[in-house]
C-alpha cells in the first residue's frame, strides 16, 4: 500500500447523535396510521397489526446503542473514489495467508447483513474450521447507501460501483482477490470479475443476474433439456410471471421516480420500516412474518442504517441509473472469471444453469433446501460453507490469491 493510498483512507466509527434518536422516537410516537381492510393479511401489503407491534418494539425495546457497539467492533473507514464518499469495513484475518474477499450487499440490505458470517470467514480457526479457509474481508456500503450516501451526482449504476470497488481493493493493496454478493451485490461482484479477470480469482454469487427464464419456454427449448432441467425452467418462468404480476411495483417506482418516493420514506420512519420489512417477508424463507427467517433486532438495525443516514432516495437511485444506462435491456456480457452459484429456494428468481453458462464461467453450482434472498442473515452456516469450498477448490486448482 503506498503512502498516498494510506493518506486517502480515513478511520470511521459509527456515532449517531442522541438528538437523531430522540427525533426518531418522537416521530414513532406521532405516527398517523392508515385504514386497513379486515382480513387482508399480507395480500395488500404489510398488515397493520403486525407493523404496529413492530413499531412499538422499535420505539420501546430495540437498542440502537447495542447495535452501534457491535458495528464498531469492525474496523471501518471512508475514502473518496470517483467523487463519492465510500464507507467500508476492513476486517483482517489473524491468518496471514488469508484470501482477500470483497462482499457486497444489495437493496434493501446493508453491511449489517454480514454480521453473522464475518467471524467464521475471517477466523475459521476460532469457529472450529480449517484456518486455510480464512479471508481478509472488505465490506463496502454501495455509494448512495448508508454511510456511503447520499451520492451527489448522477450516473451511479452498478458498473460504476464495480469500478469504484476495484479501485478500493487496489488502494488496500490487494492485487488478487475474490468477490461475493447477492441482489445488487451479485451484479457488482459479477461485473468485477468480468472487467478485472486479472485481479479477481473467483466470483461467488447467491443471485445470478440474467440467468432466469424471461419468456415462456418453447417445446424446442425444453426438448434439449433433461427432465429435471425442464421442470426447473418451467418453475423459473412461473416465478418470473408471478414476480411481474405481484412484486415488480417497488422496482418500477425506484427506477422511475426515486425522489418522489424519498419524501415519504425520509419523513416517516414507519413508512421506511414498511417499505423494507415487506421485502424481508416476501423474499425470505418465512411463513407468517419476517422474523421466521431473520432476527428482529438484526432486521431493525438494517432499517436504521437507511433511516439514520437518510439514504432512502439515494439508495433507490441505483435502480433509476441502471434502468437509464445505455446497456440496459441488453444480454449480460460474458465473464471469464470462475463463478460459483449458491441457489436458495426462496430467492426471487430461479436461476437456470444452462442459461448462466452462456455468459458465465460456472464451475460450482449448489442448490440448498432452505433459505431465501438474504442468505447471509437467514442461513449463514450454509453460505459460509459454500464460500469456503469454492475458494478452497480455486486454491487447489492454482487460482489462489495473494495479498
Amino acid at each position: 500500500m503506498t503512502t498516498a493510498s494510506q493518506d486517502s483512507i480515513r478511520p470511521f466509527r459509527v456515532a449517531v447523535p442522541e438528538g437523531d434518536l430522540e427525533d426518531l422516537r418522537s416521530r414513532l410516537d406521532r405516527t398517523r396510521w392508515p385504514d386497513e381492510l379486515p382480513g387482508a393479511g399480507w395480500e395488500y401489503g404489510v398488515p397493520g397489526d403486525y407493523l404496529r407491534e413492530l413499531a412499538r418494539y422499535w420505539r420501546h425495546e430495540y437498542d440502537w446503542r447495542a447495535a452501534e457497539a457491535r458495528l464498531n467492533r469492525w474496523p471501518q473507514f471512508t475514502t473518496t473514489i470517483d467523487g463519492a464518499n465510500l464507507h467500508f469495513a476492513h476486517i483482517r484475518s489473524p491468518e496471514p495467508d488469508a484470501t482477500p474477499l470483497i462482499i457486497t450487499h444489495g437493496w434493501p440490505g446493508s453491511i449489517v447483513e454480514f454480521e453473522r458470517i464475518a467471524g467464521p470467514l475471517t477466523d475459521p480457526r476460532a469457529h472450529g474450521a480449517d484456518p486455510a479457509d480464512a479471508f481478509h474481508l472488505v465490506l463496502p456500503s454501495i455509494p448512495g447507501f448508508g454511510f456511503s450516501g447520499p451520492t451527489r451526482e448522477k450516473g451511479w449504476e452498478y458498473r460504476r460501483v464495480a469500478a469504484a470497488f476495484a479501485e478500493l481493493m487496489s488502494r488496500l493493496g490487494y492485487g488478487r482477490y475474490g468477490a461475493q454478493g447477492g441482489d445488487w451485490g451479485a451484479a457488482v461482484s459479477r461485473e468485477l470479475g468480468r472487467v478485472r479477470p486479472d485481479h479477481v480469482i473467483g466470483v461467488h454469487l447467491n443471485l445470478l443476474p440474467g440467468a432466469g427464464a424471461t419468456a415462456e419456454p418453447t417445446p424446442e427449448e425444453l426438448s434439449a433439456l433433461t427432465p429435471a432441467e425442464q421442470e426447473r425452467t418451467r418453475a423459473s418462468w412461473e416465478r418470473m410471471r408471478a414476480w411481474s404480476r405481484e412484486q415488480q411495483g417497488y422496482a418500477d417506482i425506484q427506477s422511475t421516480r426515486p425522489h418522489t418516493l424519498g419524501y415519504g420514506l425520509s419523513d416517516s420512519p414507519v413508512g421506511q420500516l414498511a417499505w423494507i420489512v415487506e421485502k424481508f417477508k416476501e423474499w425470505t424463507d418465512s411463513a407468517d412474518r419476517p422474523e421466521d427467517a431473520v432476527d428482529r433486532d438484526h432486521l431493525l438495525t438494517n432499517v436504521m442504517l437507511y433511516w439514520l443516514t437518510n439514504t432512502s432516495a439515494s439508495a433507490a437511485r441505483l435502480y433509476y441509473e441502471r434502468a437509464h444506462a445505455a446497456y440496459w435491456g441488453r444480454p449480460p456480457e460474458p465473464s471469464p472469471t470462475p463463478t460459483a452459484f449458491a441457489s436458495f429456494p426462496r430467492e426471487n428468481f430461479i436461476a437456470l444453469r444452462h442459461v448462466a453458462e452462456r455468459t458465465d464461467n460456472i464451475v460450482r453450482w449448489t442448490e440448498f433446501d432452505r433459505g431465501g434472498h438474504f442468505a447471509a442473515m437467514e442461513q449463514p452456516e450454509l453460505l459460509v460453507g459454500d464460500i469456503r469450498t469454492f475458494f478452497r477448490d480455486l486454491r487447489v486448482s492454482g487460482h489462489g490469491a495473494s495479498s
